[in-house]
Order: structure tokens, then sequence, then C-alpha cells
């Protein structure tokens, strides 16, 4: 392989940072356009080989793409805590498939940081496939066990701690920067295009150096 002169001009590096860039959090789907389980099976099985703290792998997955489940699910969420006039998504809006992550705490030692590694992993796969993906950690958790059937043994041991919601986009989503004013909640703007501020790389990125100062690649 030719290593580039410049690791980030390499296009697999834009190509990535790119899906990175628009893998905005989507709160409104084409909820008629269904999500294939063989597509949930794939999306785990690469969320299945990320690293683990100790290679402990406590994590475990229900995928559910089935209307009548899905319905069962989705009065059990909670959307968008900065959007306060908007209740979710509508009938026609509402995610085609779900993937619910549960987790065994027994002698894991960093579950919460599985958890984010395997969510992003699994929320940059579906963005590699034309899906949306709204990670919702504010649910009604004995409600939704219920809904996946996973509130009775041998499951019922497992933390229920994240449901992902996945479906074709039906929202515009775009970065912005965050302003003067230091607001950083995402917001909706007249056209319904959903808004989101990011500080800019100068505010986050420490002014400690370890390289060459010379190099500007």
């Amino acid at each position: 392989m030719t290593v580039p002169h410049s690791f980030v001009q390499s296009p697999e590096f834009a190509a990535f940072a790119q899906c990175v860039r628009a893998a905005r959090t989507c709160r409104r789907f084409r909820e008629d356009v269904a999500v294939p389980l063989s597509t949930l099976h794939a999306l785990v099985d690469t969320a299945r080989v990320c690293p683990s703290g100790a290679n402990r792998q406590p994590l475990r997955y229900a995928v559910c793409a089935d209307g009548a489940r899905n319905g069962a699910v989705f009065p059990h969420l909670r959307w968008a805590a900065y959007l306060k006039d908007w209740g979710g998504p509508v009938s026609g809006e509402r995610p085609a498939a779900y993937i619910a992550v549960l987790c065994d705490r027994k002698g894991a030692p960093t579950p919460e940081i599985d958890l984010g590694i395997a969510a992003q992993t699994i929320q940059l796969g579906a963005q590699a496939l034309g899906l949306g993906c709204c990670m919702i950690g504010a649910f009604d958790r004995d409600g939704v066990r219920a809904a996946l059937g996973m509130d009775t043994p041998p499951h019922a041991e497992l933390d229920l701690v994240l449901v992902l919601a996945l479906g074709v986009p039906a929202e515009t989503r775009v970065l912005d920067t965050v302003g003067a004013d230091g607001d950083i909640r995402y917001h909706r703007d007249a056209d319904g295009t959903h808004r989101v501020p990011k500080r800019p790389l100068e505010s986050v990125l420490l002014p400690v150096h370890g390289g060459n100062a010379q190099d500007k690649g």
C-alpha cells in the first residue's frame, strides 16, 4: 500500500470524515420503507467485533423490524429534549426498525465505553447504508423490555441501556458552528431543517503540541 504524503489527504480518510459529518441524529423517518432484518444483523455483526474492555464483550442486541412490535416500542421512547414544542415523530415518520442494546455488567470493567463504541459503529454503519439513526437513552425500560419480549429470564438479567431507532431519513440535518453566544442547542429552522451546532476545532484542541511544528499537513 502506498502511504500518502499527508494521511488526511487520503481518499479513504476523506470518505470516512464525510460519513462522520453526515451521521447526524435522525428523528423523522420514512416509516413506509422497511429495513430488512438482514440489515440489522449486519450492523450488529459489525458492532460485535469492536474493541471491548478486557475483551469481556458484555453487550447483547435485540433487533426489531416488525410493524406491530415497532408500534409497541414507540410509546415508551422520549424524543428531543431541546425541541420543547415537538412531541416526537408522527405516524408515517416513525422508525422502521430498532436495535436495543443490553449489557451484562458482571465482570465488565468499562461497559459504558463499550456501549459508546458499539453505538457509534452502528450509527456510522447505518449512515453508510443510507439510513438514519437516533440513539435514545431516555425511555421507559420496563415498557421497552415488555415490547421486545426481554422481560423474562434469561434476558431479564441484562440491563437495557440504549435503543437505536433506524430508518430511511425523512428530514435534512446540517452542521453549524457554535456562535458567539455559545448556544449548543440543536433546533429546526423555518423550513424544518434540523441544525446541530458544533464547537470549532480551535475551541476544543488544547495548546499542547508533540509533533513537528513545521508540519502543516
